[in-house]
């Protein structure tokens, strides 16, 4: 596919034609709503594809493709969009959007599993597990994709207890680049399932996961907040603290400033801070909760310590209200398996630099359970990492998009050789090149370039970190 043709490539007519071959919504730019269905989580992304074809079926999505390959136009697929570096939608290209049809939950709560549409939110698997006392380690914030973040492989609130987001995915059904639907799972198409946890979205449009649900329901949510100047004192105890931690206490560290609001004390509104953000699976109780996070005074005395117990999916919804879609993003990322000294002043460094107040650093932990699933089970390749970094330089308005990004370089440049060399998929920014999305996926590289010469041999999807057939 030349990706060229666009909709002039087309004879101008795809709009047209679309709306005869789908039964979803067909959306071009001489439309009212093009706007808002081209628009990105990322609003530091501006791009004008051809036409959004809002899916309603797999039927939709299997004629979209088609149409795109039979008229040589470019294609790009969105889940949830919230893509830091905004894959999912391409100037001149027709994006096969999949957030309104295809976004659905059904739960079996005796088999403790969900089957879930390629265009849902993790908000939507949260609302409907959660009514069984069941979840899945994906995210922290409801809004994001459950395709796009399963896919890169997944991590978030539950990883310590429950692994990646992958290590529950049990089957998927796919559209493969040529039109035709399969099913993968360990027994049916066991290589392209290997490569799809963790591989991303190089190898066809997944229209529904298959998850196994795990016990979660009332969590114990937690946040520590230490001065700026404790942040050596703090992470020289964190990075021994919660990897011996039991598994069911998680906890990322952040630098960040103050939101203003509950539960944050009015005197802490606006400062900059480094802290700790907890959710413990064990006993939520008063007692309990505080006998696990006992240790946070170690490090010396917190500015503010707060814990409660709460319902999971609130937890996953905490952020949404604070970076809502629409906010100019810019995001680079590593995985980490220590902490050093030279990384604590690093951070020390950057917390006093941040651009705006919502600009933050958070190193999520990706070890515990994690280390349950062999190395070479998964297309994720660092099972021996302990922390997924993710450097968000964060503005509301497009005249701090060159601060954001000025700031998120020089941090990620500075803190990149403490690191493990490579960063979790779903981290790496566009520009980033071959050679990072080779070093993502260290010696399954090959592995996987030989599952897309089998899948993608023509690399139809390549609007992604790009594995090269």
């Amino acid at each position: 596919m030349s990706g060229t043709g666009g909709i002039g490539g087309a004879g101008g007519t795809a709009v047209a034609d679309l709306r005869e071959l789908l039964r979803g919504e067909v959306i071009g730019p001489a439309d009212s709503g093009y706007d808002e269905a081209r628009a990105l989580y990322n609003a530091m992304i501006d791009r004008r594809p051809a036409v959004v074809a809002r899916c309603a079926d797999t039927t939709d999505v299997r004629a979209a493709l088609r149409y795109a390959r039979d008229h040589d136009m470019d294609l790009s697929v969105r889940g949830g969009g919230h893509s830091g570096a905004g894959q999912s939608v391409v100037d001149g290209a027709l994006v096969v959007d999949l957030s309104d049809g295809l976004r659905w939950v059904r739960v079996d709560p005796e088999a403790r599993t969900a089957l879930v549409g390629g265009g849902t939110q993790l908000g939507d698997l949260d609302h409907e597990a959660h009514g069984y006392g069941l979840g899945v380690p994906a995210g922290v914030m409801s809004t994001t994709g459950v395709g796009g973040l399963t896919l890169g492989g997944g991590h978030g609130h539950l990883t310590r207890r429950y692994g990646l987001t992958v290590d529950s995915l049990t089957g998927a059904d796919v559209v493969l680049a040529d039109g035709t639907t399969v099913t993968a799972s360990a027994d049916e198409h066991p290589d392209l399932f290997w490569a799809l946890r963790g591989g991303g979205g190089n190898f066809g449009i997944v229209t529904a996961f298959r998850f196994a649900l795990h016990p979660v329901d009332t969590v114990g949510l937690g946040v520590t907040l230490w001065e700026p100047e404790r942040i050596g004192h703090v992470l020289r105890w964190y990075r021994e603290f919660l990897p011996n931690a039991p598994e069911d206490v998680n906890g990322f560290f952040a630098v960040l400033t103050v939101a203003p609001g509950p539960p944050f004390p009015e005197e802490l509104h606006h400062r900059k801070m480094c802290g700790v953000v907890w959710c413990l699976t064990g006993p939520t109780d008063e007692e309990s909760l505080a006998e696990a996070l006992a240790p946070v005074a170690e490090p010396g005395p917190p500015a503010f310590h707060f814990a409660t117990p709460i319902p999971y999916p609130a937890l996953q919804a905490m952020f949404d209200e604070l970076i809502p879609k629409g906010l100019q993003w810019y995001w680079r990322g590593d995985l980490f398996d220590r902490i050093t000294d030279d990384a604590v002043d690093t951070h020390r460094e950057f917390l006093e630099r941040m651009p705006t107040e919502l600009s933050t650093m958070h190193l999520y932990p990706v070890d515990g359970a994690t280390r349950r699933t062999g190395p070479m089970d998964t297309a994720w390749a660092y099972r021996d990492a302990v922390w997924s970094g993710v450097i968000a330089g964060i503005g509301t308005e497009p005249a701090e998009a060159d601060a954001v990004r000025a700031w998120a370089r020089d941090y990620w440049s500075a803190l990149h050789p403490q690191s493990m060399g490579a960063a979790y998929v779903n981290f790496l920014g566009e520009e980033e090149g071959e050679g990072r999305v080779r070093d993502t996926y260290r010696g399954h590289y090959d592995r996987l370039r030989e599952v897309k010469r089998t899948y993608d041999p023509d690399n139809v999807f390549h609007h992604n970190q790009n594995i090269a057939p």
